[in-house]
């Protein structure tokens, strides 16, 4: 039997590769699904991904399913609860700009009619194919990263810097990062 070929930042860990093989760079474009990452993707701000893979079930329970409505009503009772929550990254101004992000969210929603339109609006509405051929090519920060982040800065979100945000487009499928010989580059890149 052939191994597949994989983006070498998730081979050996078989949780990193589910992750991997599944959701890694499949374009998302519902709200709901958008939040859960954007509110991983600061949380795992100068963490490694892995680390907050591990911990995806405690955030799931600590932010009510990644229900951007109620994370928006959190209240400061709420936050200090959240601290003493070892199942996720207990960082008090983290935990804090989930909220304030939840609510940036919801008024973003309301001016766009949705989160995805807005934010899928940075690409034109398609993924970006690129055709990397090894890890070392692929960016950390674009010009498409840095606009997003600082249109999100300006209404309001937090911990969202360029690389965050960068992170938060190859996780949704805004952009196809995966290696041309990984196994999934074709399979994403079909996904538009």
């Amino acid at each position: 039997m052939e191994e597949k070929i994989r983006c070498g930042w998730c081979v050996g860990d078989p949780l990193y590769e589910e992750y991997h093989d599944r959701e890694w760079g499949v374009p998302l474009k519902d709200d709901a699904g958008i939040f859960e990452f954007l509110i991983l993707e600061t949380f795992q701000a100068g963490l490694s991904w892995i680390t907050i893979l591990r911990k995806r079930e405690n955030f799931r329970s600590a932010f009510e399913n990644f229900d951007y409505r109620k994370v928006a009503q959190f209240s400061e009772a709420k936050v200090e609860t959240l601290m003493q929550d070892s199942g996720i990254i207990r960082n008090a101004a983290k935990i804090r700009a989930a909220v304030t992000n939840a609510q940036a969210f919801m008024k973003v929603q309301e001016e766009f009619g949705s989160f995805s339109k807005y934010i899928w609006g940075f690409v034109d509405g398609s993924p970006i194919q690129n055709d990397l051929q090894n890890l070392s090519e692929v960016p950390a920060i674009t010009t498409i990263s840095e606009k997003l982040s600082k249109d999100l800065k300006k209404r309001g979100f937090k911990f969202v810097g360029p690389t965050v945000v960068y992170a938060h487009m190859q996780a949704t499928g805004m952009v196809n990062d995966h290696i041309t010989q990984c196994f999934r580059h074709s399979e994403v890149k079909e996904l538009q």
